[in-house]
């Protein structure tokens, strides 16, 4: 059986193809099919209002990812699986996945919270990591 931090790194890829393609179809429809399969080149006009919320939550999705594949990995590799690490990393995914359609749709107090809980989440497993607690 896999640890629970390898299998919401697992479900973190989906999440991270669920952005991808959030953002690509907003674009797309914005843009449309042409400009999305041409080779892009020149100035490219701002985004709307969904297409560039679509990219800065991805951008953001892809500042916190980086520090889930590495604690995830860490705490697999150190044998410090499970715990409160566990439990960061549900509460990460949980927080990243409630994070998208609460940017998408513009709520602002409450994304900005989901996001702090996403960064607790890490912070849980970076102290299983170190203390083993």
């Amino acid at each position: 059986m896999l640890p629970t931090e390898i299998v919401v790194l697992a479900a973190a890829i989906v999440l991270l193809v669920v952005h991808i393609q959030i953002q690509a179809f907003a674009v797309t429809k914005e843009r449309g099919r042409e400009w999305n399969m041409g080779a892009r080149d020149g100035q490219e006009p701002p985004l709307g209002p969904l297409a560039g919320r679509a990219q800065r939550a991805l951008d953001n999705y892809k500042e916190t990812w980086p520090a889930l594949i590495a604690l995830a990995l860490a705490l697999a590799a150190t044998g410090r699986t499970g715990g409160v690490g566990a439990a960061g990393a549900w509460i990460w995914l949980a927080a990243r996945i409630v994070y998208l359609p609460l940017y998408l749709t513009g709520v602002k107090g409450w994304r900005t919270f989901a996001y702090v809980v996403s960064m607790a989440g890490l912070t849980m497993m970076l102290v299983r990591l170190f203390t083993g607690g």
